[in-house]
């Protein structure tokens, strides 16, 4: 599997969208099956960008593109497992109907993309290809889903 395959899914289920709310999407994805599947969902890794969380691998497909439609992303959605698109879909429900904005201002309140940027040594706004690293995903999303309960 692959973040393409990913990408592809979400861009099935929702349709076209801006290419920093795909980016946020599979990222809280990936970061949500760490906890709820103890799994990743693929082996790309995501970068702690300006703008919040960044597949390089992904980007490189979209760049220069505004919107993003599934013509643009060349996985395969059928490589997903079930479970893997429950994860996804339950993912999507919560988050699909907020704004990119939205989406790009609460990564920044939370602690992987801040950890990665303090790793870093990076400043609000300056570039920065850090790795927000699983276990940092993982302890933080955790965390928050205890609290939930």
């Amino acid at each position: 599997m692959s973040v393409h395959d990913v990408a592809a899914f979400v861009l099935d289920e929702l349709g076209e969208m801006t290419s920093m709310k795909l980016q946020k999407l599979v990222y809280y994805a990936q970061s949500w099956s760490l906890v709820w599947r103890e799994e990743q969902l693929f082996d790309e890794r995501f970068e702690a960008w300006a703008n919040g969380p960044v597949s390089p691998d992904l980007y490189a497909r979209h760049r220069g593109q505004f919107r993003v439609s599934r013509a643009s992303i060349p996985g395969d959605p059928t490589r997903l497992s079930d479970n893997q698109k429950e994860v996804i879909k339950v993912v999507l429900d919560f988050y699909g109907n907020k704004s990119a904005q939205w989406l790009s201002d609460l990564t920044h309140l939370e602690a992987p993309w801040n950890i990665a940027r303090d790793r870093a040594g990076v400043s609000d706004g300056q570039n920065c290809n850090e790795e927000i690293t699983h276990a940092d995903m993982h302890e933080y999303y955790s965390g928050l889903q205890s609290a939930a309960n």
